[in-house]
């Protein structure tokens, strides 16, 4: 008998069943449904956009949750769901209908290793690539990529190490970062074993806002998965704290482990669970959280499954009251480091400092990908002390980074908000702000108002570190704004700890102490301390008597002056700030030579504060500027080093001085900025020509170049120049034909290629340079080549300094064939090293009058003054700066300039001091200087191994040479004889000679009564040097009688005071009195 098989029941699919719950469902209940799917909370699955739900019917709803969960796990997040909004009687329909569907409930899909893998994955993937806080949709970048280390330290430093750190910008804070790296832990260590072997189970992370506490999290959690770090814990789960401030409904420890883990099914989460000393739960932004955690303990919960308020839970999982094996890292800002200290035992502290300099640059190459933005932006920045000590917070390097890949994407200048230490620093505390509520916004006000009277209460006491009651004070308790704004520190006071606040750096404090004097007065003036001021004018006269500790403050008065700054600092913060302050400003400014920023002269008014142009670069309005510096004439620097931001600043300043005339940078250097490099120069290049742009004087000779001013001087002497930079003043010198000083003296590195390209902008017709000092360049012959065609070419150049340069006598006989043409001009040259024995005589003018003072004369003073002439140098002076004094000339080079004298009389001065021309050169020499048509006025010849020899020729020369006024012989060994023989010429009364230097000349008794006896014939000597030579007290008894006759026009007198009695220098002394015109000095 055949069987009959009776058919079985359909069972409907499960998208069928689900479909069959959704119509059973009321408008309303099936609105509130499709709201739970967008969200409420589905623990493991993801959320459907409302957007794709909002206009669905039952069947589009339908086909969304299996196209988003699959047919299976659709079933699940529908009954989910349907118990949010009540509908038991739904939901136990859809389960019995389910369970004869898909039978039993389904095994874990993997095992808990395997899941671990799969979880790994998933974190791999969200933890790989960042949003950038502007990003459009779907743009994002590499974690990896832009991550740079983070100097991490995990010892307290005391009061005294953290006011420094505040303090210190440019070098001083590299140097102290550099010490903080050399002790810095690694992420990958936060858990390790200290050296007693203790396993820490609690690690703080703290850190100021911004300085990147959340990318370090993100990259532990990115490493863990990728298997880099914390390999011994089986799961690592990430919790923002600002997400737990929108929990609003209960959630246990487990349903916080679901959230993180997509997919895992409750079997699974339970597997997890099981193994808590295998977990580690990453807290990130504690401070961010607004709970109190002032709970007893009997209020929390004690099991993993327990549903709790989230306040509740968190304060469990902290205080280790669940799952008390397991570990936490939480990150947090240092202001809410006592409220953390109430919920949980800190077992070790780690604090972010920031990026060290390496970091620094590390992080513009990777935002930049190595391109040649980064080389040309990371020195803009770096040169910036302010801006750069500020780079260690990594937020502030994404600014500037950002600010500056939109203007090269836009192929403009930099945006003026970032050209700008007040650019930046707006954008900053933007930056910050953007973080908090709309709610915390609406009272930013009043908020900033008070931090700013904080900040200047504390400038004008100098102090960095504010006690609990002073921040209490203003009414600074702002849970969610003060932690942004000021970092908390804990110290040990004797047997108690303190609280401290700080702002995060001290130029962040001068930034809010300048929003003090600019904010408009809303009536807030009542609240302030008896002892503080708004009133500007006193801000400004303190910083222009001491300006030690109000600099940055009046910087950022100028920066926030700017119409656009204050704009975008009032739309940010809702601040008003006054215009009013620029005009307070503009009256500083107009009466700075009253300060030491200026110098008011006879006849001008010069700028020698760098700082004047930092204020005026700040404000960035070019008009003001120009107004600012029209009653200054002039820029005068001495020493300063100029790294590349203070380059241009300078040149903006000159860019707009239209009434520059003389611009003096005496021992300035033009810094490479490379706070890491002990040289800071500019690195040496092949191709000089091309390396003239990239000049660290480029830009300022570029706006001198542009600039509408009359040029008159231009110095760069000891300036640390190579050759480069004479491509840029070649620029200078065809564009300014009122340029008549040009002063490069010192610039060792200039040598041959660097004076080829300067030829080439003496050689243009518009050059009417009439001084030019080249003196200790390292030239050689090869320069005399260029600038004898310079000689022929540039009638205007009259004196000529070419001290100590090896040029040897091929060199002046090239030099020579110059100066015999007759468009020569030169009447003052100089070969030798410029260390003769000081200008005797009255006070020189200097050589803006065309005297040139001897660059490297300028390095030492003179031992003794005396208050109405030049003292002497003494020899062991000049030992001391031996370094290529020489020129290298002979009795070779003697005849060649023997006939270029012959061939231009135009010559006055002629300085061969310090070369070897022996009795035969001086003997060629005064060949041309007998010649009736010399006009040689002052000549120099001290070390220059003359003997007695050279004395007969050089005494005829006084005998007919009406023009010679001034004769140097100092450091010659002359002897008793050829000073007879000199004096021979000095007593003849067609000799004109006013000064005369014979130092060290070996004299001694013998040669003193005929010293006397031109003491008392002489018609014209005034000045006589006579130190260090061993005359004794009869030598001076014979010089008395000279110095005594009634026709003795001697006014300054050198003599060695050893030897001397106490009788002869009472008589010496009292001889000055009888002769008020006389002075005498002594070495």
């Amino acid at each position: 008998m055949a069987s009959t098989l009776l058919p079985q029941a359909q069972v409907p699919s499960p998208g069928e069943q689900l479909l069959q719950a959704l119509e059973e469902l009321s408008q309303a209940d099936f609105k509130s449904f499709r709201d739970k799917l967008a969200h409420g909370d589905l623990p493991g699955q993801c959320h459907i956009p409302w957007g794709k739900l909002e206009h669905a019917d039952r069947i589009d709803t339908k086909n969304l949750m299996v196209s988003y969960y699959g047919k299976d796990a659709a079933l699940d997040v529908a009954v989910t769901a349907l118990e949010q909004i009540h509908l038991h009687s739904v939901v136990a329909r859809l389960r019995e209908g389910r369970g004869k569907a898909l039978g039993p409930a389904p095994l874990p899909r993997s095992s808990a290793p395997d899941y671990r893998e799969d979880y790994k994955t998933e974190i791999r993937n969200a933890y790989s690539r960042i949003k950038d806080r502007n990003a459009l949709i779907g743009g994002s970048v590499s974690l990896n990529e832009r991550y740079s280390e983070l100097v991490i330290v995990n010892k307290h430093r005391d009061e005294e190490q953290c006011e420094h750190e505040i303090k210190a910008t440019g070098r001083r804070h590299v140097e102290i970062m550099k010490e903080q790296a050399n002790s810095s832990v690694a992420l990958r260590d936060l858990f390790e074993p200290g050296p007693d072997g203790w396993v820490p189970k609690v690690v703080v992370l703290l850190g100021a806002a911004g300085i990147g506490k959340t990318m370090a999290a993100r990259k532990i959690m990115l490493d863990w998965a990728s298997g880099k770090v914390f390999k011994k814990f089986d799961y690592v789960f990430y919790i923002h704290c600002r997400e737990g401030n929108l929990l609003t409904r209960e959630v246990s420890v487990a349903d916080l482990v679901s959230r993180c883990c997509p997919g895992a099914s409750p079997q699974q989460v339970n597997e997890i669970l099981k193994s808590p000393e295998k977990l580690l739960f990453v807290i990130d932004g504690f401070d961010e959280l607004r709970f109190s955690f002032d709970l007893p303990p009997d209020e929390l919960c004690s099991q993993p499954s327990e549903k709790r308020p989230t306040e509740i839970t968190l304060s469990s999982l902290f205080r280790k009251m669940v799952l008390h094996k397991s570990s936490l890292l939480i990150t947090t800002r240092p202001a809410a480091l006592q409220k953390l200290s109430n919920c949980l035992e800190c077992e070790r502290y780690a604090e972010i400092l920031g990026f060290s300099v390496a970091e620094r640059k590390k992080y513009f190459r990777n935002f930049f990908k190595n391109t040649k933005q980064e080389a040309a932006d990371f020195p803009f920045v770096q040169g910036n002390e302010i801006v750069f000590t500020m780079c260690l917070v990594p937020i502030m390097c994404w600014i500037i980074c950002t600010v500056m890949k939109q203007q090269l994407s836009k192929k403009q200048a930099l945006a003026r908000n970032v050209k700008t230490t007040t650019g930046i620093y707006t954008l900053y505390l933007s930056a910050l702000l953007d973080s908090l509520s709309s709610k915390s916004k609406q009272g930013m006000p009043v908020v900033l108002w008070k931090l700013s009277c904080l900040a200047a209460e504390g400038v004008w006491k100098q102090k960095v570190l504010f006690e609990e009651e002073e921040v209490q004070k203003y009414a600074l308790d702002q849970r969610e704004v003060l932690p942004l704004l000021l970092n908390e520190r804990v110290f040990q006071q004797d047997i108690d700890c303190v609280s401290t606040y700080s702002f995060i750096h001290l130029s962040f404090q001068e930034f809010f102490a300048a929003l003090f004097y600019l904010r408009e007065d809303e009536g807030e003036t009542e609240t302030l301390p008896a002892d503080l001021t708004r009133d500007v004018n006193k801000l400004l006269e303190n910083y222009s008597n001491s300006r030690n500790y109000f600099t940055l403050t009046v910087r950022f008065l100028f920066g926030l002056s700017n119409e656009e700054q204050r704009k975008a600092l009032e739309k940010k913060t809702g601040c008003k700030i006054s215009p009013k302050i620029t005009q307070e400003l503009l009256v500083w400014l107009l009466k700075s030579q009253e300060t030491k920023l200026a110098v008011l002269t006879e006849e001008t008014t010069v700028i020698q504060e760098l700082e004047v142009c930092h204020c005026l670069y700040e404000i960035q309005d070019e008009r003001f500027v120009t107004t600012a510096l029209d009653q200054f004439t002039g820029m005068h620097l001495q020493g300063v080093n100029l790294n590349q931001f203070d380059q241009i600043v300078l040149s903006f300043s000159m860019k707009n001085f239209t009434r520059l005339e003389s611009l003096h940078l005496g021992h300035c250097s033009f810094i490479w900025d490379n706070p890491e490099d002990d040289t800071g120069q500019q690195p040496a290049k092949e191709n000089q020509q091309e390396e003239g742009k990239d000049s660290p004087i480029h830009s300022l000779c570029q706006a001198l170049e542009n600039s509408g001013c009359k040029l008159k001087r231009l110095r760069f002497d000891r300036c640390q120049l190579t050759g480069a930079c004479c491509g840029a003043l070649a620029s200078v010198l065809r564009a300014k034909s009122t340029l008549t000083v040009l002063d490069l003296g010192g610039n060792e590195e200039l040598r041959d290629a660097g004076v080829k390209l300067l030829c080439e902008g003496l050689n243009h017709a518009a050059c009417q340079v009439q001084t030019l000092r080249l003196g200790c360049c390292n030239l050689t012959a090869a320069s005399c080549k260029h600038l004898a065609v310079v000689l022929g070419a540039t009638p205007s150049l009259a004196d000529l300094d070419l001290s100590d340069n090896p040029l040897t006598d091929d060199g002046v006989q090239e030099l020579c064939r110059g100066l015999a043409q007759p468009s020569c001009g030169v009447q003052k040259l100089w070969y030798g090293a410029p260390g003769s024995r000081g200008m005797m005589g009255a006070t020189r003018p200097g050589a803006d009058l065309g005297i040139v003072i001897p660059w490297r004369a300028r390095l030492s003073a003179p031992r003794r003054v005396l208050p109405t002439f030049a003292a002497p140098r003494s020899q062991r002076e000049l030992r001391g700066h031996k370094a290529l004094w020489r020129c290298c000339l002979t009795e070779v080079g003697c005849g060649a300039l023997a006939t270029a004298l012959r061939a231009n009389p135009s010559v006055t001065e002629l300085h061969l001091g310090n070369n070897e021309l022996g009795d035969g050169g001086v003997r060629r020499l005064c060949e041309s200087l007998r010649d009736g048509a010399c006009r040689v006025q002052e000549l120099r010849l001290w070390q220059c191994c003359l003997t007695e020899a050279s004395c007969e020729a050089l005494a005829s020369v006084l005998r007919t040479n009406r023009s010679l006024t001034e004769l140097h012989l100092g450091d010659n060994e002359l002897g008793d004889g050829g000073m007879r023989r000199l004096c021979e010429g000095l007593r003849d009364s067609a000799c004109r000679v006013r000064i005369l230097s014979l130092w060290q000349c070996q004299l001694t008794e013998g040669c003193c009564a005929d010293l006397a006896a031109v003491l008392s014939a002489s018609q014209s000597l005034e000045n006589l040097d006579l130190s260090e030579n061993n005359l004794g007290d009869s030598s001076a008894r014979l010089l008395y009688e000279g110095l005594r006759h009634p026709a003795c026009l001697l006014k300054t007198l050198w003599l060695d005071q050893s030897g001397l009695s106490e009788e002869t220098l009472q008589n010496l002394a009292a001889l000055m009195e009888i002769k008020p015109h006389l002075n005498i000095g002594y070495t």
